[in-house]
């Protein structure tokens, strides 16, 4: 990975659908050297394209973030499980208070509640909830990248190098 393949991936953060020709040309690179390494960041999931959509406009109007509490020895369970709940749109492990964030998408506050009630508290493990609902989303975006700087790149290739 260099800055070329950032510089490529932030290109298409953007917009995933920019031409392969127009990087190339922001890029000063050849086209085929944009499709063959999209290619790679594609086969080695580094990358993928997909489309974002705003939960809103398809009338999911109660978007709620809830920390879970879960059994130590039950969480790789509890983690699966709840993935597979097609409400949840996010999934992490996290440090503090509580062991998993969970994102859902919800069509209104009863289907929420229904979520909560019928789903969520029936996982086996599950020992406390917090749920908070989305008032306002400030930003959404995966587009946060490393930079490399000429230094960092010389010592990268180093390091490479030494092993």
């Amino acid at each position: 990975m260099d800055q070329i393949d950032l510089d490529i991936i932030s290109f298409l953060q953007s917009d995933g659908r920019t031409p392969f020709t127009d990087i190339a040309k922001a890029l000063d690179i050849s086209e085929g050297t944009v499709r063959n390494r999209v290619a790679r960041l594609l086969q080695e999931r580094i990358l993928q394209i997909i489309g974002m959509v705003d939960p809103y406009r398809l009338g999911f109007d109660a978007p709620a973030v809830i920390s879970v509490s879960v059994q130590p020895p039950l969480l790789e369970t509890v983690a699966n499980t709840i993935s597979n709940f097609p409400e949840v749109s996010y999934l992490i492990m996290v440090s503090g208070e509580f062991d998993l964030l969970v994102e859902v998408l919800c069509k209104d506050r009863d289907h929420l509640a229904n979520f909560l009630n019928e789903k969520l508290l029936h996982v086996p493990g599950i020992t406390n909830t917090q749920t908070s609902m989305i008032l306002h989303t400030y930003k959404m975006a995966y587009g946060a990248l490393p930079s490399f700087d000429d230094q960092s790149r010389d010592e990268s290739i180093m390091r490479t190098d030494d092993k």
